[in-house]
């Protein structure tokens, strides 16, 4: 069995009133799930303080993130992890403290308790191990980021979109299988499409989702060569004829799989998505 251990950076102000959560909370829960987790003030290095956090960021698994008074140097590294398409858990006292831009990423409120704290993440940081073990065994791994939702509001109907972006990589060391096609399971409330074209779809095998069509745009990727889909969502959220309660803004939140069908099986993910639908005035 491998003795590898993931390594979780941890994002947070240097104020002693987080100690005992870092401590306790997210250090501690870490250990007791075999995931390494550290701040930058733990560790020893030569180069600056800001090329030491950018290092860490790149060769970390996962990044929990502390929101918690909307802290600026905070808010700047979580988007360098997240422009590097890092894994992000972020964890607040407040639901004010999530930017609006940041809201459609995984996160949680705790009510500020240790007890509180270790009971939400356990779950984030268990699936985002087990994330990193799927990367690090798999040839084509995938993750996925979302774009915060556009509500369209007219006289008779409200219609949210979001791009789904799924990018693809070989991390391996040899030419991945070839990429047949790319499934992504929903409910029947959304229609997907990919440069403006209504995605083929059937029902799942127990009727209560649909599986939609993707046609990868590179069939086969090189040793660490990657490749991206860009998928808009839609769905339906009012319409005046149906009699459902007209809102100003719409949240949506659940989990989408995505279905890799390659030469040699089938790899399967599950992404938590939630999306805040807001209507921009211009």
């Amino acid at each position: 069995m491998s003795s590898y251990k993931p390594f979780c950076f941890v994002l947070m102000p240097f104020d002693s009133g987080f100690s005992d959560i870092y401590k306790f909370g997210i250090k501690q829960t870490a250990e007791e799930l075999d995931v390494v987790a550290e701040r930058v003030d733990e560790q020893h290095f030569s180069e600056t303080i800001l090329e030491r956090v950018y290092r860490q960021i790149e060769n970390s698994d996962f990044i929990i993130a502390e929101m918690t008074g909307r802290n600026p140097n905070v808010f700047y590294e979580v988007g360098y992890a997240h422009a590097k398409g890092k894994m992000c858990a972020l964890i607040t006292q407040s639901v004010a403290d999530i930017p609006f831009d940041l809201k459609h990423h995984p996160h949680v409120v705790y009510d500020g308790s240790i007890e509180d704290l270790k009971m939400q993440i356990i779950p984030k940081i268990k699936w985002m191990k087990m994330e990193t073990e799927k990367k690090k065994s798999e040839s084509i791994t995938a993750s996925v980021r979302s774009s915060s939702g556009l509500l369209e509001r007219t006289e008779y109907f409200h219609h949210g979109t979001f791009d789904f972006v799924l990018d693809l990589k070989n991390n391996s060391t040899r030419r991945s299988p070839e990429i047949e096609a790319i499934y992504i399971k929903t409910t029947k409330v959304w229609t997907l499409s990919v440069n403006g074209s209504d995605c083929p779809w059937n029902p799942d095998s127990t009727e209560k989702l649909k599986r939609n069509l993707i046609t990868p745009s590179i069939r086969r990727l090189s040793p660490n060569a990657f490749s991206q889909e860009k998928i808009q969502f839609k769905r339906q959220f009012w319409s005046k004829f149906s009699g459902e309660e007209q809102k100003d803004e719409y949240t949506s939140k659940g989990i989408v799989t995505v279905e890799i069908a390659t030469s040699e099986g089938t790899l399967s993910y599950d992404f938590p998505i939630e999306v805040q639908f807001i209507e921009i005035p211009f």
